[in-house]
């Protein structure tokens, strides 16, 4: 039987997402009892204005409500070079392995501000 299996996505963009992901670093920058900020370190993508971080996420813990926590996550995006239509599927992918890192299997509620390239999302168990 012959292999029907066909890959959607460009080779070269499967490498570049590959590229970043593996060298994505990220630092903290800042916390308080029910929030996080992170910095976001891409090989690719710096902040045009500093050349720093290419962005940051915040995560916010909802603590009223024992019952069924759910954690706010944003990322926002500096560089403008991921604001370009072009890369939405590097950004989507990026910010996947974002919320698989530093919020791990917690239901969250994900707001992506990359220009055009934003978005909302709502991970669950």
């Amino acid at each position: 039987m012959k292999d029907n299996i066909i890959e959607v996505m460009d080779k070269d963009l499967m490498l570049k997402i590959e590229e970043e992901i593996k060298g994505m670093t990220y630092t903290k920058n800042f916390r308080s009892p029910s929030a996080e900020e992170w910095y976001i370190f891409l090989p690719s993508y710096k902040d045009p204005l500093t050349g720093g971080a290419a962005g940051k996420t915040i995560i916010h813990y909802n603590l009223f409500d024992t019952k069924h926590i759910f954690i706010n996550t944003t990322i926002i995006f500096d560089d403008p070079e991921l604001h370009i239509r072009k890369h939405h599927q590097l950004v989507y992918s990026i910010s996947d392995e974002i919320v698989n890192r530093l919020v791990g299997y917690a239901d969250t509620l994900l707001s992506v501000h990359s220009g055009e390239n934003s978005y909302h999302a709502e991970y669950k168990q």
